[in-house]
C-alpha cells in the first residue's frame, strides 16, 4: 500500500475536467466572476478606443467638448475595470480557498481511514506533504483557467479594436501570432514535468524534516548534527535544482513572448509611420492602433503565466487524485453488526499471519480462548509475535488464515468502530497528544463530564501529580507528552482506558520502560484497570504476571505452551529459562 514517488501521467483534460468539478458548488460566484471578467476584458478594450478621440479631438482640433468628455470617460472606464477586476478576483480566491479547504478534508479523510500497514509504508512527511503542499498548488486552478478565458477575451476586444481602426495594419500586427503558440506550449509541458518532480521533492524533505525532528534526542545523543545537516544539504540541493529549472523556463516564457511582440509592432510602426507621413491617416488613429496593440501583447504574457500556474496545479491534482483514486488504496473493511456489551469469549481457531513482503509467518497456527474474567498473559522472547497476535484483536492486520472469534462470531463480522470502542489498549508507546491533560484522558469520551475524567484520574494515581502541574487539568502536554516523565504519561494512558469503561483489556508491555518507582505505581493503576475485567497481558517482566490464569509462552510465532507459572516451571523449559534470569538477581 505504498505511494509512488511519481504521479501516474493522467490526461491534461481528465485532470482539469475533475479539478474543476471541485468548484462547481460555487458556480453562481464563478457566473459572478465570469460577468466581471467580461466587464474588465470590455473596458481594456474601451481604453485602448478613447486614445484615438483623445489625440484627434483634444491634442489636435482643440475641440472643448471632447476635452471634458473623454476625461471623464476614461476616468470612468477605469473605475468600472477596478470594482469588476476585485469581484472577479475576490469570488475566485473565494471559491480556491474553498476547494482546498475540501480537497483537503477529503485527503486527510481518506488517509486516516485506511489501515495501520499503509502508515507504516510511508514516511509521515510525505503524507503531510500531499495534504498541504499539493492540495495549495490546486487552489490556482480554476483563477488561472479564469485568467486564461478573461484575457483572450480582452485580447479579442483588442483585436476588434485595431482591426476597426486599420485592418491592412491590423493584419500585419497579429500574423505573428502563431509564432506564439509553440513557446506557449512547450514552456508549459516543461513546467508540468518540473511540478511534478518539485511536489516530489518537496515530500521528501518534509518527511526527512519530520523524522529529524522526531528522533532529535538519538541525533544529539551520537553527536550526528554535522552528518544530518549534510543529508539536508543534499536534499535541499536536490530541490534547488528543480528549482531553479522552473525559473529558468519561467523567465525565458516572459522574453520569447515579447520578442514575438516587438516583430509585430515594428512592422506596425513602420507601415504605420509611413500611412502617417503620406497622409494616409491621422496620429490619433496610429495611437489607438498603438496603444491597443500594446495592451494586446500584455494580455498574451498573462496567458502564458495562467498556463503556467495551470500546470504546476495539474501536477498537485496527479499526486492529489492518485491517494483518492488509488485502487489499492483500501479503507479497513468493516462488518455491519454493532458489538455491544458483555464479553463473553475470545478465540483463535488456526491463525497465521505475515507481514506484507516478508516470507516467514509472524503468527502460525494460532490456537488460543480468552474466556470472561480470566487474566491471560503473552510472554516469550523478543519477536515471539506477542505485539502481532495483540494487534490482530483490533484488527490493524488482517489474519491470513484461521479464524478470530468474539462473542461467537468472527470479528471480521463486527462494525469496526464499536469493535475498537469495546477494547481498551494501553501500550509502551503511551502517546498523547499536544493538547491538555484533559483532554488527552477524555479522548475517547470527549463529552465526558468533569467528574468522570477526575474520577478516572484517581483510579490511575495520576490526579495528585495532575494538580502539581501549572494548569492542573488545564496544562497543555507537549508533543507526545514531552512535558511529562514515562511513568507520569503511562498513567494518562491508563486514565484514558479506565474512562472508556471498556470489557476487554489488551495491556502491551504497559510497565516495561519504566523505573522501579514508576512501575509500582503503574502497576497499581492497572490493577485498578483490570478489576472486573478480562483482560490480555503481554509480559516483559514475568512478576507482573505470575498471578495470571494462564500465561502463554510463545516463540517464533508459535504457542510453545500454556499453564499457570507453576505449571509451566515444570513442564515448558523455555518458560524455565525466561524465569530463571528474571529472577536469578532476587
Amino acid at each position: 500500500m505504498k505511494l509512488t514517488h511519481e504521479a501516474h501521467a493522467a490526461s491534461s483534460l481528465h485532470l482539469l475536467r475533475r479539478t474543476l468539478g471541485y468548484f462547481a458548488p460555487y458556480r453562481w460566484r464563478i457566473v459572478l466572476s465570469i460577468i466581471s471578467m467580461g466587464i474588465v476584458a470590455a473596458c481594456s478594450a474601451a481604453a485602448a478606443f478613447l486614445v484615438k478621440p483623445a489625440l484627434d479631438d483634444i491634442f489636435i482640433r482643440k475641440d472643448e467638448q471632447a476635452l471634458v468628455f473623454i476625461p471623464i470617460a476614461m476616468i470612468t472606464v477605469f473605475i468600472v475595470k477596478g470594482i469588476f477586476r476585485f469581484l472577479q478576483n475576490y469570488e475566485m480566491n473565494y471559491c480556491g480557498l474553498k476547494v482546498l479547504e475540501r480537497l483537503r478534508e477529503e485527503l486527510h479523510c481518506r488517509m486516516v481511514r485506511l489501515p495501520v500497514t499503509f502508515f507504516e509504508e510511508n514516511q509521515t512527511g510525505i503524507l503531510m506533504s500531499r495534504i498541504l503542499n499539493d492540495v495549495t498548488m490546486v487552489r490556482t486552478s480554476l483563477p488561472s483557467m479564469i485568467m486564461l478565458v478573461r484575457e483572450s477575451l480582452t485580447m479579442l476586444g483588442l483585436v476588434g479594436v485595431v482591426f476597426y481602426r486599420d485592418p491592412a495594419m491590423a493584419t500585419l500586427a497579429v500574423v505573428v501570432l502563431p509564432l506564439a503558440a509553440y513557446p506557449f506550449f512547450y514552456f508549459g509541458r516543461k513546467l508540468r514535468q518540473l511540478g511534478r518532480k518539485n511536489q516530489a521533492r518537496l515530500a521528501d524533505i518534509s518527511a526527512f524534516v519530520q523524522e529529524i525532528f522526531s528522533g532529535i534526542r538519538v541525533v544529539k545523543l551520537f553527536a550526528a548534527e554535522a552528518r544530518e545537516a549534510s543529508r539536508f544539504r543534499q536534499e535541499n540541493s536536490r530541490l534547488v535544482d528543480i528549482a531553479v529549472r522552473q525559473i529558468k523556463y519561467n523567465e525565458l516564457s516572459s522574453p520569447v513572448m515579447e520578442l514575438i511582440g516587438a516583430l509585430g509592432a515594428g512592422v506596425v510602426i513602420w507601415y504605420g509611420g509611413t500611412k502617417v507621413i503620406a497622409g494616409e491617416s491621422t496620429p490619433g488613429t496610429f495611437f489607438s492602433f498603438m496603444t491597443a496593440l500594446v495592451m494586446l501583447y500584455d494580455p498574451l504574457k498573462k496567458l502564458t503565466a495562467a498556463n503556467q500556474d495551470i500546470q504546476k496545479a495539474l501536477a498537485g491534482a496527479e499526486r492529489i487524485f492518485q491517494v483518492l483514486d488509488a485502487p489499492h488504496l483500501v479503507e479497513e473493511p468493516s462488518g455491519g453488526l454493532p458489538l455491544a456489551p458483555p464479553f463473553h469469549r475470545l478465540e483463535f481457531q488456526g491463525v497465521s499471519f505475515r507481514y506484507p513482503g516478508t516470507s516467514k509467518p509472524a503468527l502460525a497456527d494460532i490456537n488460543l480462548v480468552v474466556e470472561r474474567g480470566q487474566k491471560v498473559a503473552l510472554v516469550g522472547p523478543s519477536g515471539a509475535g506477542k505485539s502481532t497476535l495483540a494487534a490482530l484483536i483490533p484488527r490493524f492486520y488482517r489474519h491470513d488464515a484461521g479464524t478470530i472469534l468474539l462473542n461467537g462470531r468472527p470479528i471480521e463480522d463486527y462494525d469496526l468502530a464499536s469493535l475498537r470502542r469495546f477494547l481498551g489498549v494501553v501500550a509502551q508507546d503511551n502517546f498523547l497528544f499536544n493538547a491538555t491533560v484533559r483532554d488527552n484522558i477524555a479522548y475517547g469520551w470527549p463529552d465526558a463530564p468533569e467528574e468522570a475524567i477526575i474520577q478516572a484520574a484517581q483510579a490511575a494515581f495520576a490526579h495528585d501529580f495532575i494538580l502539581e502541574l501549572p494548569q492542573g487539568y488545564a496544562t497543555v502536554v507537549g508533543e507526545r507528552g514531552v512535558k511529562l516523565s514515562g511513568g507520569q504519561k503511562q498513567r494518562l494512558t491508563i486514565a484514558r482506558a479506565i474512562l472508556q469503561n471498556p470489557e476487554f483489556l489488551i495491556l502491551d508491555e504497559a510497565t516495561s520502560a519504566l523505573d522501579t518507582e514508576s512501575e509500582r505505581m503503574v502497576q497499581q493503576a492497572l490493577d485498578n484497570l483490570m478489576a472486573g475485567r478480562t483482560s490480555l497481558v503481554i509480559a516483559h517482566r514475568l512478576s507482573t504476571v505470575i498471578t495470571a490464569d494462564r500465561i502463554v509462552v510463545l516463540d517464533g510465532g508459535r504457542i510453545q505452551a500454556q499453564g499457570r507459572h507453576e505449571e509451566l516451571l515444570a513442564s515448558c523449559p523455555l518458560y524455565r529459562s525466561i524465569a530463571q534470569m528474571q529472577f536469578a538477581s532476587t
